[in-house]
């Protein structure tokens, strides 16, 4: 059995005297990761949204974590630890495929359902919030807003996650999951010139000094993103199935999902969902069944 306790052994590498100084750094990081793919189009440009394989809408999700990162991280790895040793776990190809690759991490789409709960529950005794942008695969829109390109769609869904970010913050890590030209230099500094853009729009006397630092990262490097992998997973099985048992689970640390594309409101915030006011529900399931 998991020894959750086992985790609280790395506490020697951070001297008492020093937690509020390593919490306040926490404070300046944030952890992205995303859920669904890009596809709009296959074979003659035809629209293949919703086939197998192929997701109905794209995430983009943002992890605050307000305990001590190095603490959290080494939890993080003390549990895939456990996983790939623990004999119950024995042949499991994906587990088995990963530790003999690269060693093994916890990615939510991989998982099997017992490594699911007991992350699950990891992350419910973090002190810890998360928000996401939710974008449907529309393809008029996604030609017209997004020149049809993916990186383009990518850098305004980050617009969005960023642009309340940059006032009250001096300095900001943004800590991203590789995810090829989407995740380039370049891009993520259109993403954060939008975001500049959109902040001024929304508050055009507020300052919007704040330095943002963007680190791309792999799971491999940096478990912390597996956290924020699990909450976009959690939020696709609501949008993708109407599953909405996982969310749950978590929704008291999701602060925010916004429905970017719903237009079916009355344009009055109705597709802003938030851990204190309107919940996603199975009817925000994009497949009609």
């Amino acid at each position: 059995m998991y020894d959750g306790r086992l985790w609280g052994r790395c506490q020697i590498i951070i001297a008492l005297n020093h937690i509020g100084e390593v919490v306040d750094t926490a404070k300046k990081h944030r952890f992205l990761d995303e859920a669904g793919d890009t596809t709009f189009y296959g074979k003659g440009r035809l629209p293949i949204i919703g086939n197998d394989g192929v997701s109905n809408c794209f995430i983009l999700g943002m992890l605050k974590i307000n305990e001590p990162l190095p603490l959290v991280r080494a939890r993080i790895l003390a549990l895939q630890a456990h996983i790939a040793s623990d004999a119950y776990f024995l042949n499991v190809p994906s587990i088995v495929k990963k530790s003999r690759k690269n060693g093994y991490f916890l990615h939510a789409k991989d998982d099997l359902p017992e490594v699911r709960k007991m992350f699950f529950d990891m992350i419910r005794s973090i002190d810890c919030s998360f928000e996401a942008v939710v974008a449907r695969k529309v393809p008029l829109l996604y030609e017209r807003k997004h020149n049809g390109r993916e990186a383009e769609m990518y850098a305004d869904l980050l617009s969005h996650l960023l642009k309340d970010k940059l006032s009250g913050h001096e300095h900001l890590v943004m800590n991203i999951s590789h995810r090829g030209k989407c995740t380039t230099n370049a891009n993520l500094q259109k993403g954060l010139d939008k975001g500049v853009g959109r902040a001024k729009r929304y508050a055009p006397t507020s300052d919007n000094g704040c330095k943002v630092v963007f680190n791309v990262q792999s799971p491999l490097t940096e478990p912390l993103l597996n956290i924020s992998d699990y909450f976009c997973w959690a939020l696709q099985r609501v949008f993708e199935r109407g599953e909405v048992r996982f969310y749950e689970a978590l929704c008291d640390k999701i602060a925010l999902v916004h429905d970017l594309y719903d237009e079916s409101g009355d344009g009055s915030g109705g597709n802003l969902y938030r851990r204190n006011g309107k919940k996603l529900t199975e009817a925000n399931c994009l497949v009609r069944k």
